[in-house]
């Protein structure tokens, strides 16, 4: 007989990717009384999940499991990324804020994480309580019930905020990176990069695509 499996924190992101939107990062703690439950209503990696799917999920994973949801703003996504860099960085940012604000409420000594970039990043990013723990970090790490819940959790946000900046600037704003370039024209020609900046991601190559140099 197997073990049975450890109490834990699960992060992942969603955004990164996508030219309009947020960058929403997910905290999510498993342990042995929400991992059936989990298993229960079919919590799995949210790249296989319609975003319905998504949103039903997410509200299950909050009613049942300790969490913490980080918002990055597109603004404030492109300010942070210019300070930073690099965006390995502002994710380990990102992840250790999720983590840490957790721990303040749900202790737990694993944390499991998708792996981005160096595994140093994330273990410099963490403060005084996340320094404390067990951080595993793995490719593919959505196959761990904790990870894949914090990616609904990430994804639902995700397609909220996104509705949220379509409906404020009366445009709609795709996913993805790919089929963004009529929608990021549009945005442009209403209120040029200054609008851009507050749905996009600048530093995509999207943005010299539309407004040039």
């Amino acid at each position: 007989m197997s073990p049975p499996p450890r109490a834990r924190i699960g992060t992942d992101e969603s955004g990164k990717g996508d030219y309009f939107g947020y960058l929403v990062v997910a905290a999510v703690f498993v342990d042995q009384g929400t991992e059936a439950p989990l298993g229960a209503i079919r919590v799995r990696d949210s790249k296989r999940v319609s975003d319905r799917s998504a949103a039903r999920l997410a509200a299950e994973i909050r009613r049942l499991c300790p969490h913490e949801v980080i918002r990055i703003s597109p603004a404030k996504y492109n300010e942070l990324h210019s300070k930073m860099g690099n965006l390995n960085h502002l994710l380990a940012w990102a992840h250790a804020r999720a983590i840490e604000n957790l721990l303040e409420r749900q202790p737990s000594r694993l944390v499991v994480s998708d792996q981005f970039g160096d595994e140093a990043y994330l273990r410099s990013a963490l403060m005084a309580k996340g320094k404390q723990v067990e951080l595993v970090q793995m490719p593919r790490a959505e196959a761990d019930v904790a990870v894949a819940a914090a990616s609904i959790l990430a994804r639902a946000a995700f397609l909220e905020t996104l509705q949220r900046l379509s409906d404020e600037i009366g445009i709609p704003l795709p996913k993805g990176a790919t089929h963004v370039i009529e929608a990021a024209k549009a945005v442009a020609a209403k209120g040029g990069r200054d609008l851009l900046g507050r749905v996009a991601k600048l530093h995509f190559k999207t943005t010299r695509q539309v407004l040039g140099g």
